[in-house]
């Protein structure tokens, strides 16, 4: 095993060599890795990103779901307070001409699911999409601020 590189010829295939340009595949061997649907599935699943913040008001979901539209997204809230995000982006059409190169971008069904905490307006939940970011906003019920009584001291 060399510590230089070889950049001119000889392939390696030693998958411990740090240098080697094979690239190891921990699923190869497994049932769905031939199937390229799957793949592209998975793949939309786990780029789905999604922010969550608490604003004293409300908690706000982000959804980054580029190429995508508003009929194409759900947004769904569960009884047991679970929130629910998913769609679909569909595979674009091949035509038996073109020669692809590349396919990076995702396809497929994607699902986010968050429970959300009891101090949550369930029934006054509001979602937007606007350039492909998904905004959901779930109120917060207001928290009661204690009632301070003065004691007065006697002695």
């Amino acid at each position: 095993m060399s510590l230089i590189p070889s950049f001119f010829g000889s392939h390696r295939s030693n998958i411990l060599d740090p240098f080697s340009l094979e690239i190891w595949d921990p699923f190869k061997d497994f049932p769905f890795s031939s199937e390229p649907q799957f793949a592209r599935e998975t793949s939309a699943l786990v780029n789905t990103r999604v922010d969550w913040k608490e604003t004293p008001e409300a908690h706000v979901f982000k959804a980054d779901l580029p190429g995508l539209n508003r009929e194409e997204v759900k947004v769904e809230v569960e009884d047991d307070r679970v929130l629910q995000i998913s769609g679909e982006r569909k595979v674009e059409k091949e035509e038996k001409k073109d020669t692809w190169h590349r396919v990076e971008r995702s396809s497929g069904k994607f699902l986010r699911r968050f429970r959300l905490p009891e101090n949550a307006k369930m029934d006054q939940i509001k979602a937007a999409m606007e350039n492909g970011v998904l905004t959901v906003t779930v109120p917060k019920v207001e928290a009661k601020k204690p009632d301070v009584k003065a004691i007065e001291i006697s002695g």
